[in-house]
């Protein structure tokens, strides 16, 4: 078993029980098979599919994130550019929106399965 702790297991996107295991297919920051995730932990045989469409309260977790990274990006623009325009703020919200995508999607289907998935750490 990984001694891996709770936290870097979460961001890395491994298997709630065993630490090791990948919940998706590709890397987190990748955008193919975007919303796929592994039916089993290849390690330790953990199922990811608690039961069907278990994954769609994962988007008021990525809702979150997009509201943070609106937010985040915002204030941003507005303390370092002196008398910013409309453009400037929907071109940095956008861009930043698509090439943040795969890591917001994945990493709130992995918080939500961390949280209510009912997958508990199975350590030595």
């Amino acid at each position: 078993m990984s001694k891996k702790s709770g936290l870097v297991a979460m961001l890395g996107g491994k298997c709630p029980q065993c630490r090791e295991g990948h919940m998706f297919p590709v890397s987190l920051i990748s955008y193919n098979k975007l919303s796929q995730v592994n039916k089993n932990c290849e390690v330790c045989g953990a199922n990811f599919q608690p039961e069907p469409d278990f994954y769609y309260g994962a988007m008021y977790i990525s809702y979150a994130f997009s509201v943070a990274l609106v937010i985040t990006a915002l204030v941003a623009i507005n303390v370092l550019i002196e008398k910013p325009e409309l453009w400037m703020y929907l071109t940095t919200v956008v861009v930043l929106n698509v090439f943040l995508l795969p890591v917001m999607l994945r990493l709130s289907k992995t918080l939500y399965l961390y949280w209510l998935g009912k997958l508990k750490y199975r350590g030595k």
